[in-house]
């Protein structure tokens, strides 16, 4: 049977390519989108994931639009990465698949309680904050969740937002922190994981020459989320963060990592959002995550492109 996923979201064009690849892999159902501020404002994230399943062909999957703001602080966005509509690179025509009229927490609230319990995983790919509400209004639906498949945090490659901080986790560290403290299974995807899954000028053509929409279209997000990391890093090509969580559920022997304890924090002058990873285990503290360290780039890629040419 296909593994029931929903994938939290703020589209994003490596959240794009991370839902496309759900869509091309017969081995997950998702149940919805979920979408939250992020990226960009939610006006535009919730807009961004109905253009991608348009794009994709399946207008049967519901969008559900989250939280607008983090649970206490301001929103920081991301446009200086993602472009000003979050998803710059191909100019998509406006979607007419019609956003839901209930709200993504009580969708994820309804469908956790609606399922057989440890039957539905999580895939956030953005900000936790949709995740955190949930599980506060709802605090029974924790025991029920099978697994959240996070992309978020940082240890040994540190932040991309601040010099402590991974923008996912930043953003929102009091959800980040609810979520961690919870006691669901956590498989998290830091940047130490999704760094070395660089895209290659190749693989970019490659995507362009594929027959259909969805391939170009990969291309071009990518031609234009490069160009960031590019400059930034000084890198070959850009990390495809998101679709990583989605290659896991699929390939999770394509990565390397261990359980140990993660915690947030909220309070540090310098560090606010940090992941602190007991990767030594220095702490004593119980183990609440599977923390990846490595992936199999060219393993990640060939699912990658495999997947993405079933797509019209």
């Amino acid at each position: 049977m296909a593994r029931k996923i929903i994938i939290d979201t703020d589209p994003g064009q490596d959240d794009a390519v991370a839902i496309l690849l759900a869509l091309s892999s017969p081995e997950l159902e998702v149940l919805g989108l979920t979408v939250v501020a992020g990226n960009v404002p939610l006006a535009l994230t919730e807009r961004n994931a109905r253009k991608i399943l348009e794009l994709a062909g399946r207008p049967d999957i519901p969008v559900f639009a989250g939280c607008d703001q983090p649970l206490a602080r301001r929103l920081v966005t991301a446009e200086n990465v993602h472009g000003q509509t979050g998803l710059d690179g191909i100019e998509l025509p406006d979607p007419a698949i019609a956003l839901q009229p209930r709200h993504a927490v009580d969708f994820i609230i309804d469908t956790l309680r609606r399922e057989p319990a440890g039957t539905v995983t999580l895939v956030p790919v953005g900000p936790l904050t949709n995740i955190a509400q949930a599980f506060r209004q709802a605090p029974d639906i924790v025991t029920r969740v099978q697994q959240i498949v996070l992309m978020g945090g940082a240890y040994f490659e540190v932040g991309n937002v601040t010099p402590a901080a991974e923008f996912n986790i930043y953003v929102d560290p009091e959800a980040a922190a609810a979520v961690f403290a919870a006691g669901a299974p956590l498989v998290v995807m830091p940047l130490d994981a999704t760094h070395e899954a660089l895209t290659s000028r190749d693989w970019i053509e490659g995507m362009r020459a594929l027959p259909g929409r969805c391939g170009p279209a990969v291309a071009s997000w990518t031609d234009f989320f490069e160009r960031f990391d590019k400059e930034k890093y000084g890198s070959q090509g850009a990390p495809l963060h998101d679709p990583c969580t989605i290659a896991w559920l699929l390939r999770p022997d394509l990565f390397r990592g261990r359980e140990i304890n993660v915690e947030i924090e909220t309070e540090g002058r310098f560090t606010t959002g940090m992941t602190v990873a007991d990767w030594w285990r220095v702490t004593g503290r119980p183990a609440n995550a599977l923390f990846i360290r490595h992936v199999d780039r060219d393993g990640f890629f060939a699912l990658l492109t495999e997947r993405l040419a079933r797509l019209p």
